[in-house]
């Protein structure tokens, strides 16, 4: 079995708190277990949380014609937006 998310970078996050649905929670359980079987990696589960939703959108291809043809839309790489007036 090859799993889709593999090693976790170690990067300096950016706190979002998000209530997951019971069921989600326990698939995400399983995949961290899943995980750790194939790699010996113990992962904590909610650090599988940003690289799926990353690769979801990386897979995503309306998105991505979307984030190419909309100049509004937010890239990774460009600073947020200051919110003072």
């Amino acid at each position: 079995m090859k799993l889709k998310i593999a090693a976790l970078d170690d990067d300096k996050p950016v706190r979002v708190t998000v209530e997951l649905p019971a069921p989600l929670h326990r698939d995400l359980v399983a995949y961290a277990d899943a995980l750790a079987a194939q790699t010996g990696q113990i992962v904590e589960p909610t650090k599988l949380i940003v690289p799926m939703l990353g690769r979801f959108m990386a897979a995503d291809r309306a998105f991505a014609k979307a984030r190419r043809t909309v100049p509004t839309m937010s890239s990774p790489a460009r600073a947020p937006r200051s919110t003072n007036t």
